[in-house]
């Protein structure tokens, strides 16, 4: 019996690695976005299609800060408090900021936008901790 089993564990061991994962280009998750039309997309995914690769000042989370230098998590956690903006611009108003803090936001404005805030990214507490751990 245990040599069936073994020989069972090294057929499927074979298989697996021979034929193995299929090729991520070829997988639908990876081309969907670009198939999907926009009204196909829920809300939050519309947003971030309408994003980009910016940081949006009304609904992105802290985390969203990190690959900024000297943004996470203090700074971040200050613009986050003190939204909604109507204008990038407006972050440089946030009341109690250093001037290293404002250089460093003077220096990045062009990484942000502003949108109208959406219930799906700041219900609760979701800019603070959404999650994702």
């Amino acid at each position: 019996m245990k040599s069936v089993v073994r020989f069972l564990a090294v057929v499927a061991f074979v298989l697996v690695s021979f034929w193995g994962q299929p090729s991520r280009a070829l997988t639908i998750p990876s081309i969907a976005p670009s198939l999907t039309p926009m009204a196909a997309l829920n809300a939050a995914d519309a947003k971030l299609v309408e994003l980009g690769n910016k940081i949006d000042l009304n609904n992105s989370d802290i985390r969203d800060f990190r690959d900024l230098r000297g943004f996470y998590p203090n700074l971040a956690g200050k613009i986050i408090k003190n939204a909604p903006y109507d204008s990038v611009e407006d972050v440089l108003d946030i009341p109690g900021l250093s001037e290293g803090q404002k250089e460093r936001l003077q220096a990045n404005l062009d990484k942000f936008t502003v949108t109208e805030p959406s219930k799906e990214f700041i219900e609760g507490d979701d800019r603070f901790n959404p999650g994702v751990y």
